[in-house]
């Protein structure tokens, strides 16, 4: 670990990739994450890295296809409108088993809406968002210390599953200056070599052939199996989340990102006032920490969502409670941020059924 530095969330996570080796960066700026394009232009070359800004978000995306394609750590970056145009490349790297990273900061919508934070791009970036069958790791910080350790561990995920990782964050995370302790990189397991990347032939080993057509549907219906074995693996050894004060909670409230925190604040403030109240933060949002809700079920009363949307994760939240317990939403939207007072006042309100 470093000095700790006041960093802007966008930069943190560019340095944070930079520092995990990721040199190669192709995106398009559009609000609010405008800052990790415009930081990779000055520190890649630095670094003997390629910055490229692409015409368009749609090359941004089959530029990191090739990139990827020959091993290279590389990334893009984008805002809700940007990575709903990426998505079909998304899913052509899923298919081909390609490494990269995805940043989404998330603002409000739909359509080009606006440019204050929002959750509103939960379904796309959990259910996977292109067409087809795949999903991908996506990882949710609730702060920019937590955005700079997440860039990285995605970064190694990516590598790990030969699949693509998100790091979303709402638009808050992506603005907010905190400080930051920039960590000594290290892979949080040992990564496989990627002898499947194509870097050349020479004729002494067999042809690395990177595609996502598979015109035989007996073929394609094997690689999907081997794509969900893969998701399988995912979703045993890599899932993620934060509980706190859930032992004795009568009241559970499931929050991820900046939101969170404000719930956080909220759980506190009720338990000042005695009532029990936890809070269960999924840091892996793909995949969804379904059965430590599921335990959670068994001794809470009441479950509250709180989100920036219509409410999106509280649909999870509902699976993995599976009727035994009632699952509240309380949610701000169109770039709102609530507030604790209102998460307080909810809180407040279900605790005395109403």
């Amino acid at each position: 670990m470093g000095k700790k530095m006041l960093m802007k969330g966008n930069e943190a996570i560019a340095e944070a990739a930079i520092q995990a080796g990721c040199h190669y960066f192709f995106g398009y700026p559009i609000t609010p994450q405008s800052q990790v394009p415009e930081y990779m232009s000055k520190r890649l070359p630095q670094v003997g890295g390629t910055f490229l800004q692409a015409e368009s978000e749609v090359a941004a995306i089959n530029m990191i296809y090739g990139a990827a394609g020959s091993g290279a750590r590389s990334m893009t970056s984008s805002s809700s409108p940007g990575v709903s145009l990426k998505q079909e490349g998304i899913s052509y790297i899923a298919c081909a088993e390609l490494p990269c990273l995805i940043v989404n900061m998330v603002r409000s919508g739909p359509g080009l809406g606006g440019i204050q934070p929002s959750q509103g791009d939960y379904f796309q970036a959990t259910r996977g968002g292109g067409h087809g069958d795949y999903y991908m790791p996506v990882l949710a910080p609730a702060s920019v210390q937590e955005a700079v350790e997440l860039t990285q561990l995605a970064l190694d995920l990516a590598d790990m599953y030969r699949t693509p990782a998100m790091l979303l964050g709402d638009g808050l995370i992506g603005q907010m200056m905190e400080p930051v302790e920039m960590p000594d990189y290290k892979p949080y397991k040992k990564l496989p070599e990627k002898t499947w990347a194509a870097t050349g032939w020479d004729g002494k080993r067999e042809r690395a052939i990177i595609n996502s057509l598979i015109i035989e549907p007996d073929r394609l219906e094997k690689h999907l199996h081997h794509l969900d074995e893969k998701w399988n693996r995912i979703r045993a050894e890599e899932c993620r989340w934060q509980e706190e004060m859930t032992e004795d909670a009568e009241i559970v409230i499931a929050a991820y990102g900046t939101t969170a925190r404000v719930c956080r604040s909220a759980m506190r403030m009720a338990r000042a006032e005695g009532i029990k109240v936890g809070l269960l933060r999924p840091i892996t949002l793909w995949p969804f920490p379904y059965d430590a809700l599921s335990r959670l079920a068994d001794t809470a009363d009441k479950f509250l969502t709180v989100e920036m949307s219509l409410g999106q994760m509280v649909e999870d939240v509902r699976l993995a409670v599976n009727g035994k317990k009632p699952v509240e939403f309380y949610g701000r939207f169109g770039g709102v941020v609530p507030t604790v007072r209102e998460v307080l006042n909810k809180i407040k309100a279900m605790k005395e059924g109403k």
